[in-house]
């Protein structure tokens, strides 16, 4: 019986002071990771997890090793594993396997056109201050479903707590990231708006390739901001952020 690897306090504290060395990437799908494989020109495992789904591609840039993982495709149905569940289960195995220093959730989000894009979030990512104002990020508080339209009830939820921003992933990933004591970030591309007037999923389509250019070019801001530094070099204020966002 192999035990679940969880990170101690005391861990995470020297950990602050050390160089980031091993981030893993948690996507939501290949249409949003294909981009960020090409430019660091990742190689796949293909014995990750064999027999389940999930995807790693992984190498090495500068001083880190990145790994960039999605859950796949659903075996029976041949669509894309998005959602709560399959997030979760794909951080933890992830976590376990690789025990990175720093987790990002990066992917597509909507967004709220009217509502401000500052705020604090009920799960705290990890402090980043130092990050968000060096690439001039903003930062936002994302609520999380597994379904893509959103209904009066949950409209009304969100609006109570003052998100701006909807995914299926992030919550699942800073809950699990939590329990094993990894710092998450988040890192979110706005790619349709939920109160515009136009279906979701319609824009949503519209927008991806644009949105995923967007991504794809922060995530490589934030890696090469990355590079070098330690945990601490990244949160050196009492900000906090649930998630940093850019528009496409």
């Amino acid at each position: 019986m192999s035990l679940l690897h969880v990170r101690s306090s005391a861990d995470s504290k020297d950990d602050c002071e050390r160089p980031i060395s091993t981030i893993v990437f948690i996507i939501a799908m290949d249409a949003e990771a294909l981009p960020i494989l090409k430019r660091f020109n990742l190689a796949e495992d293909s014995t990750f997890f064999p027999g389940l789904p999930w995807i790693r591609y992984h190498g090495f840039y500068k001083d880190l090793q990145l790994n960039v993982i999605w859950p796949g495709k659903d075996l029976v149905l041949g669509v894309n594993n998005i959602g709560t569940i399959p997030a979760a289960l794909v951080t933890c195995a992830s976590v376990q396997a690789l025990k990175p220093d720093l987790i990002i959730n990066a992917g597509t989000a909507g967004g709220y056109m009217g509502r401000d894009l500052y705020g604090v979030g009920r799960r705290q990512s990890f402090s980043t201050p130092v990050l968000s104002a060096k690439l001039q990020l903003k930062d936002g508080v994302l609520s999380t479903g597994d379904s893509f339209d959103i209904c009066p009830p949950d409209d009304a939820f969100i609006a109570a707590n003052n998100a701006n921003l909807v995914d299926m992933e992030g919550a699942a990933v800073a809950y699990v990231a939590g329990l094993l004591n990894i710092p998450s970030i988040f890192l979110k591309v706005v790619s349709n708006a939920v109160d515009g007037g136009k279906p979701s999923v319609e824009e949503f389509h519209q927008n991806l390739a644009a949105a995923t250019s967007t991504l794809d070019r922060t995530v490589a801001e934030v890696v090469d901001f990355i590079s070098g530094k330690s945990l601490s070099e990244l949160s050196v204020s009492e900000t906090f952020s649930l998630g940093s966002t850019r528009s496409s």
